[in-house]
C-alpha cells in the first residue's frame, strides 16, 4: 500500500447520492482512484474479488449494515475503515472502533477534513510497512515478531488487528515508560487532533483481553492513574 494518492484505491459505501458526490469529487481531486456501493451486500461482493486501500462506510445502509459489513471485513481483512455516522452518542462510536474501526466522522461533516483524514491514514500505515524490517521482541511470556505479524501470549499465538498490533508492538519496544493517551494516539493513529481518545480505553481493554491472564489485574498494559499507561515486560 501506498501513501501516493495516485496509488491508492479508496472505496465509499453511501447510499445517499449527494454524500456519494461530494466525496467522490474531492477525493479524485485529491488524486485518489475512487469506487462506490450504495449498499452494503454490493461492497461485500466487490470486497471479496478486491480488496480496495481503505474504506470510508457509512453505518446506516439497505440490506447490511455498516457494522454488519466491517464485521465481514475483519474476517479477512486489515484494510483502514472510516465509519460514517450520524449517530453522536458515544456507545456507537465504541461499538465501531470495537469492532476494527480505524477512524469516525459524524455527518454533517466536512469533505475537506475527510481527506485529511484518509490522508493521514494511508500515510501512517505506509510507515507501518515500512517499519516491518524491525526485529522481533521477546519476554518470557510475550513475543512479538513485526515482520510476520505473529505475537505469542503465555505460550499460545494470538490474533489482533492491525491498531492492536501496532500499539501493543509499540509498547513492547519503550519498556516501562508511561505514554499518555494523546501521545498514543499521535504514535499509533497520527492524528491526535482528529481521534477521540476513548479509542486508546477501547484498544487497551481489548489488549488486556487478548495478552493478559487475568485481565481486570494486569501484569503487562498497566495504567498509570492521572497519566497514562505502560509496560511491563
Amino acid at each position: 500500500m501506498s501513501d501516493g494518492a495516485a496509488m491508492s484505491l479508496i472505496a465509499v459505501v453511501e447510499d445517499e447520492p449527494s454524500i456519494s458526490e461530494v466525496v467522490s469529487l474531492y477525493l479524485k481531486r485529491a488524486g485518489y482512484q475512487v469506487q462506490f456501493y450504495a449498499d452494503g451486500l454490493a461492497a461485500q461482493e466487490a470486497f471479496s474479488h478486491q480488496i480496495p486501500d481503505l474504506v470510508i462506510l457509512d453505518v446506516m445502509l439497505p440490506g447490511m449494515d455498516g457494522f454488519a459489513l466491517m464485521r465481514s471485513l475483519r474476517n479477512h481483512s486489515e484494510v483502514p475503515i472510516i465509519l460514517v455516522t450520524s449517530r453522536r452518542e458515544e456507545s456507537d462510536r465504541i461499538a465501531g472502533l470495537e469492532l476494527g474501526a480505524d477512524d469516525y466522522v459524524v455527518k454533517p461533516f466536512s469533505p475537506q477534513e475527510l481527506v485529511s483524514r484518509v490522508r493521514a491514514v494511508l500515510r501512517r500505515i505506509s510507515k507501518e510497512e515500512k517499519s516491518h524490517t524491525d526485529a522481533p521482541i521477546s519476554f518470557p511470556s510475550l513475543s512479538i515478531d513485526p515482520q510476520t505479524r505473529l505475537v505469542v501470549a503465555q505460550g499460545q499465538g494470538i490474533t489482533l488487528t492491525a491498531k492492536e498490533f501496532d500499539m501493543l508492538y509499540h509498547f513492547m519496544r519503550h519498556p516501562h515508560l508511561v505514554f499518555s493517551r494523546d501521545q498514543l494516539l499521535e504514535s499509533i493513529w497520527g492524528l491526535s487532533e482528529y481521534i477521540d481518545p476513548s479509542t486508546v480505553t477501547v484498544h487497551i481493554r481489548r489488549l488486556r483481553e487478548k495478552i493478559e491472564t487475568d485481565p481486570s489485574n494486569p501484569i503487562h498494559l498497566q495504567t498509570v492513574w492521572g497519566v497514562g499507561y505502560k509496560f511491563e515486560p
